[in-house]
């Protein structure tokens, strides 16, 4: 279920800028994005929805909020957040998995993961918001499961953040309670919603419209399942499946399509959406690149906390694939489990017998991590449309048409050497 007042359609491309339409009604649920149908050639076997809930017991929840438009004031909007819930184990189990954590840059938070660290075990289900929601929404899942459950004494809830600040009234707090308990109750499996849902539906992702993507990778009996919130990197440094996207599309760009707003809230540097004249903007340029992703990756491979660990830090090559440098700005933070094992992450009192692949056998884990996490920040562009936030800024959703011109010429390229 999405809570929206306000939806802004998709704004068409009109030369180098966008003329915007707004539409009252009720946010559609996104296509499931498919890379392979615009010529991207992509490594790897993904499960039947190529999402992280291909790892049987996996479900994704998203509570949406988009309120609003014109200028912003703080505590009225205009507001584009949300929260998105990842359960390892479903709704109605409990139950604890092996787990591990990684930061590849630190300029981010995901709480609870010094226990993670220590114990190898995750208790919780993962969420994800905005940077300045993530109290609410701890204390919210805490409250959730108090609810459920009337033996909880105390937990160590996992709730990690990106910034959505350049279109979300981020300082208005518009993440209550109601909106994670509406991303726990609502989780499911089966196709993942992505694109600008949840947690993500303020973010931006190499200078495109970003949010929630997931992907898997089937690994002989077993699955590797992906899911990030994207709102990292620079235009320039965007490749796509080996070809340089990035430096052949710098267009379309952020733009302001509201020239009510006055020049001392607007950045410069950033043009018009219409219009050939520039934008007078008083206030210091965005710095290009600055942003985090979250990382949740997931499988129902026997691994060890250890191995996880190796799985985890595998995903900084797939976000390399596609052009994450790990800049000063950045919060990026990953964090992964298994759901084998059940009886031995979640007893407490007596000893118990467990299975695990042996580390000469993982070497194909270790690639479906890369290139499943590649493909959900792909996925993540894909699935999202095109968004005016506070002040009429406005971010582009990539290009299917321009993409898939751009696959074209390149595997042309590449199969003639």
């Amino acid at each position: 279920m999405l809570r929206t007042t306000l939806v802004l359609g998709a704004l068409a491309l009109a030369g180098s800028g966008f003329a915007a339409a707004l539409l009252s009604a009720p946010v559609a649920a996104q296509k499931a994005p498919d890379a392979r149908a615009l010529g991207v050639r992509l490594t790897g076997d993904p499960g039947p929805h190529n999402a992280i809930t291909d790892v049987a017991g996996v479900e994704v929840g998203h509570s949406t909020i988009i309120e609003g438009s014109g200028a912003l004031v703080v505590g009225r909007g205009p507001v584009r957040t949300g929260v998105t819930a990842i359960l390892p184990r479903g709704r109605e189990a409990g139950d604890s998995v092996f787990a591990a954590w990684f930061s590849l840059n630190g300029n981010g938070e995901m709480t609870g993961t010094t226990w993670i660290e220590h114990s190898g075990i995750l208790e919780t289900p993962v969420l994800i918001t905005n940077t300045h929601s993530v109290g609410v929404v701890r204390d919210a899942v805490i409250a959730w499961q108090k609810e459920r459950d009337p033996t909880f004494l105390w937990a160590l809830r996992v709730v990690a953040e990106t910034y959505d600040g350049s279109l979300n009234d981020i300082n208005g707090f518009h993440v209550r309670a109601e909106h994670a308990f509406e991303a726990l109750d609502g989780a499911r499996g089966g196709p993942v919603e992505q694109g600008a849902v949840g947690g993500g539906t303020g973010m931006r992702c190499h200078g495109f419209k970003g949010g929630i993507g997931s992907a898997s990778r089937q690994v002989g009996e077993y699955t590797v399942g992906v899911l990030v919130q994207c709102n990292q990197g620079a235009r320039r440094d965007l490749r796509v499946a080996g070809a340089p996207v990035g430096e052949l599309m710098p267009e379309p760009s952020a733009c302001y399509a509201d020239r009510s707003v006055p020049a001392e809230v607007r950045w410069s540097g950033v043009p018009w959406c219409e219009g050939p004249d520039a934008n007078d903007g008083r206030l210091e340029p965005l710095p290009e690149g600055a942003g985090s992703i979250i990382i949740v990756l997931a499988t129902d491979a026997p691994l060890l906390p250890t191995q996880i660990k190796r799985l985890v830090t595998r995903t900084s090559l797939g976000l390399a694939r596609i052009g994450g440098m790990g800049y000063n700005g950045s919060g990026d933070i990953f964090i992964g489990f298994t759901t084998a094992n059940r009886r031995a992450a979640a007893e407490r009192g007596e000893r118990v017998g467990l299975e695990m692949l042996p580390s000469d056998e993982i070497h194909g884990f270790i690639a479906a991590s890369v290139h499943a996490t590649e493909e959900a920040i792909l996925n993540a562009m894909l699935a999202a449309e095109t968004m005016t936030g506070i002040n009429g800024y406005t971010v582009p959703a990539l290009p299917h048409d321009r993409l898939r011109d751009i696959m074209r010429r390149y595997n042309g390229a590449t199969q003639g050497r």
